[in-house]
Protein backbone atom coordinates (compact mmCIF):
# COMPACT_ATOMS: atom_id res chain seq x y z
CA UNK A 1 0.00 0.00 0.00
CA UNK A 2 2.62 2.37 0.52
CA UNK A 3 3.47 1.76 -3.21
CA UNK A 4 0.66 4.04 -3.60
CA UNK A 5 2.86 7.02 -3.10
CA UNK A 6 2.27 8.25 -6.26
CA UNK A 7 -1.39 9.19 -5.32
CA UNK A 8 0.55 12.39 -3.48
CA UNK A 9 0.08 14.60 -6.66
CA UNK A 10 -0.67 17.59 -4.71
CA UNK A 11 2.93 18.60 -6.60
CA UNK A 12 0.54 19.00 -9.70
CA UNK A 13 -1.75 21.36 -8.40
CA UNK A 14 1.00 24.08 -7.72
CA UNK A 15 1.60 23.10 -11.39
CA UNK A 16 -1.70 23.90 -12.16
CA UNK A 17 -1.53 26.97 -10.19
CA UNK A 18 1.49 28.24 -12.15
CA UNK A 19 -0.68 27.47 -15.03
CA UNK A 20 -3.33 29.97 -14.01
CA UNK A 21 -0.70 32.48 -13.28
CA UNK A 22 0.58 31.47 -16.87
CA UNK A 23 -3.01 32.25 -17.76
CA UNK A 24 -2.98 35.74 -15.97
CA UNK A 25 -0.43 36.99 -17.80
CA UNK A 26 -1.66 36.89 -21.75
CA UNK A 27 -4.27 38.90 -19.78
CA UNK A 28 -2.04 41.59 -18.62
CA UNK A 29 -0.24 41.63 -21.90
CA UNK A 30 -3.17 43.37 -23.70
CA UNK A 31 -2.59 46.54 -21.84
CA UNK A 32 0.62 47.29 -23.83
CA UNK A 33 -1.02 47.03 -26.51
CA UNK A 34 -4.03 49.74 -25.88
CA UNK A 35 -1.63 52.20 -23.60
CA UNK A 36 1.93 51.42 -23.17
CA UNK A 37 1.99 50.53 -19.55
CA UNK A 38 4.81 47.87 -20.17
CA UNK A 39 7.11 49.90 -17.24
CA UNK A 40 4.46 50.15 -14.55
CA UNK A 41 3.46 46.55 -14.92
CA UNK A 42 6.53 44.76 -15.34
CA UNK A 43 7.27 44.16 -11.67
CA UNK A 44 4.04 41.80 -11.28
CA UNK A 45 3.29 42.07 -8.05
CA UNK A 46 0.37 39.96 -6.17
CA UNK A 47 -3.49 39.57 -7.58
CA UNK A 48 -4.61 42.51 -5.16
CA UNK A 49 -2.05 44.78 -6.84
CA UNK A 50 -2.50 44.25 -9.74
CA UNK A 51 -6.53 44.99 -8.79
CA UNK A 52 -5.40 48.09 -7.27
CA UNK A 53 -3.57 49.07 -10.79
CA UNK A 54 -6.49 48.52 -12.85
CA UNK A 55 -8.87 50.36 -10.15
CA UNK A 56 -6.20 53.51 -10.42
CA UNK A 57 -5.87 52.80 -14.43
CA UNK A 58 -9.94 53.30 -14.39
CA UNK A 59 -9.97 56.68 -13.27
CA UNK A 60 -6.94 57.57 -15.78
CA UNK A 61 -9.40 56.18 -18.54
CA UNK A 62 -12.90 58.13 -17.31
CA UNK A 63 -10.17 61.00 -16.89
CA UNK A 64 -9.28 60.85 -20.45
CA UNK A 65 -12.67 59.85 -22.03
CA UNK A 66 -13.28 63.34 -19.95
CA UNK A 67 -11.45 65.01 -21.96
CA UNK A 68 -11.90 63.81 -24.54
CA UNK A 69 -15.82 64.27 -24.10
CA UNK A 70 -14.73 68.12 -23.13
CA UNK A 71 -13.41 69.39 -26.46
CA UNK A 72 -17.09 68.13 -27.67
CA UNK A 73 -18.58 69.76 -25.09
CA UNK A 74 -16.55 72.59 -25.60
CA UNK A 75 -17.30 73.00 -29.71
CA UNK A 76 -20.96 74.00 -28.97
CA UNK A 77 -20.19 77.28 -27.51
CA UNK A 78 -17.65 77.76 -30.32
CA UNK A 79 -19.93 77.02 -32.85
CA UNK A 80 -22.68 79.37 -31.22
CA UNK A 81 -20.04 82.09 -30.83
CA UNK A 82 -20.03 83.09 -34.58
CA UNK A 83 -24.18 83.42 -34.73
CA UNK A 84 -24.12 86.74 -35.92
CA UNK A 85 -26.97 89.78 -34.68
CA UNK A 86 -30.19 89.40 -36.20
CA UNK A 87 -29.45 92.90 -37.73
CA UNK A 88 -26.71 91.78 -39.68
CA UNK A 89 -28.75 88.72 -41.12
CA UNK A 90 -32.54 90.94 -41.56
CA UNK A 91 -30.80 93.94 -42.92
CA UNK A 92 -29.41 92.97 -46.49
CA UNK A 93 -25.89 94.07 -47.28
CA UNK A 94 -25.15 95.18 -43.56
CA UNK A 95 -22.47 92.72 -42.88
CA UNK A 96 -20.77 93.20 -46.09
CA UNK A 97 -20.78 96.86 -45.25
CA UNK A 98 -18.99 96.09 -42.02
CA UNK A 99 -16.40 94.17 -43.81
CA UNK A 100 -15.50 97.10 -46.10
CA UNK A 101 -15.39 99.50 -43.63
CA UNK A 102 -12.16 98.93 -42.22
CA UNK A 103 -11.03 100.10 -45.77
CA UNK A 104 -13.16 102.95 -46.51
CA UNK A 105 -11.68 104.49 -42.85
CA UNK A 106 -7.81 103.14 -44.30
CA UNK A 107 -8.13 105.15 -47.49
CA UNK A 108 -10.28 108.41 -46.12
CA UNK A 109 -8.05 108.84 -42.93
CA UNK A 110 -10.67 109.68 -41.13
CA UNK A 111 -13.44 107.50 -38.80
CA UNK A 112 -16.01 110.24 -37.09
CA UNK A 113 -19.36 110.19 -38.05
CA UNK A 114 -22.38 113.15 -36.76
CA UNK A 115 -20.10 112.47 -33.05
CA UNK A 116 -19.62 108.91 -33.62
CA UNK A 117 -16.46 106.95 -33.80
CA UNK A 118 -17.12 104.39 -36.08
CA UNK A 119 -16.15 100.91 -35.19
CA UNK A 120 -17.03 97.33 -35.43
CA UNK A 121 -20.26 95.72 -35.86
CA UNK A 122 -20.90 95.43 -32.66
CA UNK A 123 -21.06 98.91 -32.09
CA UNK A 124 -24.71 100.26 -32.22
CA UNK A 125 -24.15 104.18 -33.35
CA UNK A 126 -21.97 102.87 -36.06
CA UNK A 127 -24.91 99.98 -36.85
CA UNK A 128 -27.14 102.90 -36.75
CA UNK A 129 -24.87 104.96 -38.94
CA UNK A 130 -24.27 102.54 -41.73
CA UNK A 131 -27.91 101.87 -41.78
CA UNK A 132 -28.69 105.35 -42.95
CA UNK A 133 -26.52 105.25 -45.79
CA UNK A 134 -27.88 102.15 -46.99
CA UNK A 135 -31.24 103.39 -46.32
CA UNK A 136 -30.69 106.36 -48.34
CA UNK A 137 -29.32 104.58 -51.32
CA UNK A 138 -32.19 101.76 -50.78
CA UNK A 139 -29.80 99.31 -50.25
CA UNK A 140 -27.42 99.75 -53.13
CA UNK A 141 -23.76 98.41 -50.44
CA UNK A 142 -21.62 99.68 -53.72
CA UNK A 143 -23.71 103.50 -53.59
CA UNK A 144 -23.40 103.39 -49.92
CA UNK A 145 -19.66 102.78 -49.76
CA UNK A 146 -18.84 105.62 -51.95
CA UNK A 147 -21.43 107.76 -50.46
CA UNK A 148 -19.94 107.51 -46.83
CA UNK A 149 -16.68 107.76 -48.41
CA UNK A 150 -17.28 111.50 -49.49
CA UNK A 151 -19.15 112.11 -46.61
CA UNK A 152 -15.87 111.48 -44.57
CA UNK A 153 -13.48 113.23 -46.96
CA UNK A 154 -15.68 116.16 -46.22
CA UNK A 155 -15.98 116.20 -42.76
CA UNK A 156 -12.09 115.87 -42.62
CA UNK A 157 -11.89 118.86 -44.74
CA UNK A 158 -13.87 120.99 -43.34
CA UNK A 159 -14.38 119.40 -39.69
CA UNK A 160 -18.05 120.49 -39.27
CA UNK A 161 -17.69 119.79 -35.04
CA UNK A 162 -15.14 122.32 -35.23
CA UNK A 163 -17.56 124.93 -37.10
CA UNK A 164 -19.67 124.73 -34.22
CA UNK A 165 -17.14 125.46 -31.53
CA UNK A 166 -15.11 127.86 -33.22
CA UNK A 167 -16.60 129.16 -36.22
CA UNK A 168 -16.71 132.91 -36.35
CA UNK A 169 -20.19 134.31 -38.96
CA UNK A 170 -20.91 137.28 -39.66
CA UNK A 171 -24.08 138.71 -37.81
CA UNK A 172 -24.67 141.12 -40.83
CA UNK A 173 -24.96 138.56 -43.03
CA UNK A 174 -26.92 135.77 -41.40
CA UNK A 175 -28.25 136.87 -38.31
CA UNK A 176 -32.19 136.05 -38.28
CA UNK A 177 -31.74 133.44 -40.93
CA UNK A 178 -31.25 130.30 -38.35
CA UNK A 179 -32.66 128.84 -35.14
CA UNK A 180 -32.79 125.67 -33.41
CA UNK A 181 -35.17 124.39 -30.94
CA UNK A 182 -35.80 121.37 -29.22
CA UNK A 183 -39.11 119.77 -27.82
CA UNK A 184 -39.89 116.94 -26.30
CA UNK A 185 -42.05 114.02 -27.93
CA UNK A 186 -42.37 110.26 -26.46
CA UNK A 187 -39.40 110.74 -24.11
CA UNK A 188 -37.47 111.60 -26.68
CA UNK A 189 -35.39 115.14 -28.04
CA UNK A 190 -37.67 116.35 -31.28
CA UNK A 191 -35.09 118.86 -32.99
CA UNK A 192 -36.21 121.54 -35.18
CA UNK A 193 -34.51 123.80 -37.15
CA UNK A 194 -35.72 126.68 -38.73
CA UNK A 195 -34.04 128.63 -41.64
CA UNK A 196 -35.79 132.19 -42.21
CA UNK A 197 -34.92 132.92 -46.01
CA UNK A 198 -37.32 135.75 -45.78
CA UNK A 199 -34.96 137.55 -43.11
CA UNK A 200 -32.32 138.53 -45.75
CA UNK A 201 -31.39 141.35 -45.52
CA UNK A 202 -28.75 141.77 -48.49
CA UNK A 203 -28.94 138.45 -50.92
CA UNK A 204 -25.22 139.57 -52.61
CA UNK A 205 -23.70 139.65 -48.94
CA UNK A 206 -25.37 136.56 -47.92
CA UNK A 207 -25.22 134.10 -50.47
CA UNK A 208 -22.21 135.75 -52.39
CA UNK A 209 -19.65 133.18 -50.45
CA UNK A 210 -21.76 129.77 -50.93
CA UNK A 211 -18.95 128.40 -49.46
CA UNK A 212 -19.44 130.18 -46.21
CA UNK A 213 -22.87 129.77 -46.55
CA UNK A 214 -22.77 126.42 -46.47
CA UNK A 215 -20.15 126.20 -43.47
CA UNK A 216 -22.78 128.55 -41.30
CA UNK A 217 -25.38 125.52 -42.59
CA UNK A 218 -23.56 122.87 -41.66
CA UNK A 219 -22.68 124.51 -38.25
CA UNK A 220 -26.58 124.63 -37.80
CA UNK A 221 -26.62 121.60 -39.28
CA UNK A 222 -24.20 119.92 -36.51
CA UNK A 223 -26.26 121.82 -33.45
CA UNK A 224 -29.14 119.80 -34.31
CA UNK A 225 -27.36 116.47 -35.03
CA UNK A 226 -25.83 116.95 -31.62
CA UNK A 227 -29.47 117.40 -30.18
CA UNK A 228 -29.86 113.79 -31.66
CA UNK A 229 -27.52 112.19 -29.18
CA UNK A 230 -26.54 109.48 -31.87
CA UNK A 231 -23.19 108.42 -30.09
CA UNK A 232 -25.92 107.27 -27.11
CA UNK A 233 -27.64 104.99 -28.82
CA UNK A 234 -28.37 101.08 -27.54
CA UNK A 235 -30.90 100.09 -30.05
CA UNK A 236 -30.67 99.40 -33.57
CA UNK A 237 -32.98 101.36 -35.51
CA UNK A 238 -35.24 99.76 -38.23
CA UNK A 239 -33.72 100.01 -41.76
CA UNK A 240 -37.42 101.07 -42.97
CA UNK A 241 -37.16 104.31 -40.92
CA UNK A 242 -40.19 104.13 -39.50
CA UNK A 243 -39.01 103.65 -36.30
CA UNK A 244 -36.21 106.32 -36.38
CA UNK A 245 -35.21 108.73 -33.79
CA UNK A 246 -32.47 110.12 -34.92
CA UNK A 247 -34.53 111.99 -37.52
CA UNK A 248 -35.15 116.07 -37.27
CA UNK A 249 -37.83 118.47 -38.26
CA UNK A 250 -36.35 121.12 -40.65
CA UNK A 251 -38.45 123.93 -41.51
CA UNK A 252 -37.88 126.63 -44.43
CA UNK A 253 -39.72 129.61 -44.37
CA UNK A 254 -39.79 131.57 -47.73
CA UNK A 255 -41.89 134.85 -46.63
CA UNK A 256 -41.43 137.62 -48.23
CA UNK A 257 -39.03 136.11 -50.83
CA UNK A 258 -38.94 137.30 -54.25
CA UNK A 259 -38.51 134.75 -56.56
CA UNK A 260 -39.31 136.49 -59.80
CA UNK A 261 -35.97 138.73 -59.17
CA UNK A 262 -33.87 135.63 -57.01
CA UNK A 263 -30.34 136.86 -57.56
CA UNK A 264 -28.33 134.04 -59.28
CA UNK A 265 -26.01 133.65 -56.64
CA UNK A 266 -28.89 132.39 -54.18
CA UNK A 267 -29.72 129.62 -56.83
CA UNK A 268 -25.70 128.49 -56.48
CA UNK A 269 -25.62 128.39 -52.74
CA UNK A 270 -28.80 126.94 -52.72
CA UNK A 271 -27.25 124.03 -55.14
CA UNK A 272 -24.26 123.76 -53.31
CA UNK A 273 -26.17 123.28 -50.01
CA UNK A 274 -28.09 121.14 -51.62
CA UNK A 275 -25.54 118.70 -52.78
CA UNK A 276 -23.42 118.82 -49.44
CA UNK A 277 -26.52 117.91 -47.14
CA UNK A 278 -27.55 114.92 -49.55
CA UNK A 279 -24.27 113.68 -48.97
CA UNK A 280 -22.55 114.47 -45.75
CA UNK A 281 -26.44 113.72 -44.15
CA UNK A 282 -28.75 111.20 -45.30
CA UNK A 283 -31.59 109.98 -43.55
CA UNK A 284 -31.27 112.62 -41.02
CA UNK A 285 -34.65 114.43 -41.48
CA UNK A 286 -38.09 112.85 -40.61
CA UNK A 287 -39.86 116.12 -41.93
CA UNK A 288 -39.10 118.92 -44.54
CA UNK A 289 -41.94 121.70 -44.59
CA UNK A 290 -41.37 124.90 -47.10
CA UNK A 291 -43.81 127.25 -45.65
CA UNK A 292 -45.30 130.33 -47.11
CA UNK A 293 -44.16 129.64 -50.19
CA UNK A 294 -45.68 130.56 -53.89
CA UNK A 295 -46.47 128.51 -56.70
CA UNK A 296 -43.04 129.44 -58.72
CA UNK A 297 -41.34 126.89 -55.74
CA UNK A 298 -41.73 124.05 -58.12
CA UNK A 299 -38.76 124.37 -60.03
CA UNK A 300 -37.32 123.02 -56.69
CA UNK A 301 -38.74 120.49 -56.02
CA UNK A 302 -38.84 119.03 -59.20
CA UNK A 303 -34.70 119.80 -58.73
CA UNK A 304 -34.69 117.88 -55.49
CA UNK A 305 -36.35 115.42 -56.82
CA UNK A 306 -33.81 114.47 -59.49
CA UNK A 307 -30.80 114.49 -56.77
CA UNK A 308 -31.98 112.95 -53.99
CA UNK A 309 -33.32 109.68 -53.04
CA UNK A 310 -36.96 108.30 -53.18
CA UNK A 311 -37.23 107.78 -49.12
CA UNK A 312 -36.21 111.53 -48.90
CA UNK A 313 -38.33 113.47 -51.36
CA UNK A 314 -41.19 111.64 -49.59
CA UNK A 315 -41.20 113.55 -46.54
CA UNK A 316 -40.83 117.51 -48.55
CA UNK A 317 -43.71 119.04 -47.47
CA UNK A 318 -44.95 122.55 -49.46
CA UNK A 319 -47.27 124.60 -47.45
CA UNK A 320 -48.53 127.84 -48.41
CA UNK A 321 -49.68 129.39 -45.31
CA UNK A 322 -47.22 128.94 -42.21
CA UNK A 323 -50.13 129.23 -39.96
CA UNK A 324 -50.85 125.64 -41.30
CA UNK A 325 -47.55 124.29 -39.86
CA UNK A 326 -49.04 123.54 -36.69
CA UNK A 327 -51.41 121.36 -37.62
CA UNK A 328 -48.98 118.54 -38.41
CA UNK A 329 -47.81 117.90 -35.21
CA UNK A 330 -49.91 116.50 -31.97
CA UNK A 331 -51.14 118.76 -29.44
CA UNK A 332 -47.97 118.66 -27.28
CA UNK A 333 -45.70 119.53 -29.99
CA UNK A 334 -47.76 121.84 -31.20
CA UNK A 335 -48.49 124.25 -28.11
CA UNK A 336 -44.02 124.61 -28.71
CA UNK A 337 -44.23 125.87 -32.36
CA UNK A 338 -44.02 130.00 -32.47
CA UNK A 339 -47.49 131.42 -32.56
CA UNK A 340 -46.00 132.45 -36.06
CA UNK A 341 -46.45 129.29 -37.66
CA UNK A 342 -49.69 128.50 -35.97
CA UNK A 343 -48.73 127.11 -32.02
CA UNK A 344 -48.45 129.16 -28.81
CA UNK A 345 -44.42 129.33 -28.29
CA UNK A 346 -42.78 132.20 -27.86
CA UNK A 347 -40.92 133.82 -31.07
CA UNK A 348 -37.67 132.23 -32.67
CA UNK A 349 -35.72 135.43 -31.63
CA UNK A 350 -36.63 135.20 -27.88
CA UNK A 351 -36.16 131.71 -27.18
CA UNK A 352 -35.01 129.43 -30.06
CA UNK A 353 -30.99 128.85 -30.23
CA UNK A 354 -28.88 130.31 -32.73
CA UNK A 355 -25.05 129.88 -34.64
CA UNK A 356 -22.77 132.19 -32.39
CA UNK A 357 -22.58 135.24 -34.81
CA UNK A 358 -19.83 137.74 -34.71
CA UNK A 359 -19.74 141.94 -35.71
CA UNK A 360 -18.43 141.66 -39.14
CA UNK A 361 -15.06 143.78 -38.84
CA UNK A 362 -15.82 145.43 -42.33
CA UNK A 363 -19.77 146.72 -41.55
CA UNK A 364 -17.93 148.05 -37.53
CA UNK A 365 -15.29 150.11 -40.16
CA UNK A 366 -17.76 151.26 -42.67
CA UNK A 367 -19.98 152.16 -39.97
CA UNK A 368 -17.45 154.01 -37.61
CA UNK A 369 -16.23 155.95 -41.38
CA UNK A 370 -20.36 156.68 -41.74
CA UNK A 371 -20.57 158.80 -38.77
CA UNK A 372 -18.25 161.24 -39.23
CA UNK A 373 -19.53 161.39 -42.89
CA UNK A 374 -23.24 161.81 -41.65
CA UNK A 375 -21.93 164.41 -38.73
CA UNK A 376 -19.76 166.11 -41.80
CA UNK A 377 -23.02 166.57 -44.01
CA UNK A 378 -25.04 167.80 -41.33
CA UNK A 379 -22.78 170.23 -40.45
CA UNK A 380 -22.46 171.19 -44.36
CA UNK A 381 -25.86 170.76 -44.93
CA UNK A 382 -27.00 174.07 -44.08
CA UNK A 383 -24.48 176.05 -45.94
CA UNK A 384 -24.00 173.60 -49.28
CA UNK A 385 -26.91 171.27 -49.49
CA UNK A 386 -25.26 169.87 -52.90
CA UNK A 387 -22.19 168.79 -51.00
CA UNK A 388 -24.14 166.44 -49.03
CA UNK A 389 -25.55 163.95 -51.66
CA UNK A 390 -21.24 163.46 -52.34
CA UNK A 391 -21.20 161.14 -49.13
CA UNK A 392 -24.17 159.08 -50.49
CA UNK A 393 -22.91 158.53 -53.80
CA UNK A 394 -19.10 157.51 -52.58
CA UNK A 395 -20.67 154.01 -51.06
CA UNK A 396 -23.90 153.62 -53.00
CA UNK A 397 -23.68 149.69 -53.13
CA UNK A 398 -23.12 149.02 -49.47
CA UNK A 399 -25.82 151.40 -48.73
CA UNK A 400 -28.69 150.51 -51.20
CA UNK A 401 -28.36 146.60 -50.92
CA UNK A 402 -28.20 146.50 -47.07
CA UNK A 403 -30.76 149.45 -46.37
CA UNK A 404 -33.52 149.04 -49.10
CA UNK A 405 -34.42 145.72 -48.47
CA UNK A 406 -35.15 146.27 -44.74
CA UNK A 407 -36.87 149.33 -45.43
CA UNK A 408 -38.80 148.00 -47.56
CA UNK A 409 -39.57 144.50 -46.24
CA UNK A 410 -39.69 144.82 -42.37
CA UNK A 411 -43.07 146.62 -42.36
CA UNK A 412 -43.99 143.82 -44.34
CA UNK A 413 -43.02 140.91 -42.12
CA UNK A 414 -44.62 143.18 -38.95
CA UNK A 415 -47.60 143.67 -40.67
CA UNK A 416 -48.12 139.79 -41.80
CA UNK A 417 -47.07 138.56 -38.28
CA UNK A 418 -49.63 141.35 -36.70
CA UNK A 419 -52.61 139.74 -39.22
CA UNK A 420 -51.47 136.69 -37.81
Amino acid sequence: MSDQKPVEQTPAEPEKGEAVEATDKPAETPAPVTENTDKDVAPQADEPANCENLKAEEPTQDASAATAAAPESEATPEEQKPQKPAYLTNIPSLEQFFDHLPEILRKTGYNEMWGVSLKGSEDIPTVNVLIKFLRANEGNLQAAEDQLAKALEWRKETNPLELVESGRYSATRYGGLGYLTTYEEDGRPLVFTWNIYGAVKDMTATFADADEFVKWRAALMEMAVQDLKMKDATSVIDYDGEKDPYQMIQVHDYLNVKFFRMDPSVRTATKKVIDVFSTAYPELLREKFFVNVPAIMGWMFTAMKLILSRNTTRKFHPITNGVNLAREFPTSVADKIPKAYGGKGADLKDEARAVPLVEDKEEKKTNEGTKPTDAAGESTAQESPAKTEEPAKTEPTQDTTEEEPVKEEEPKLDAKEDSK
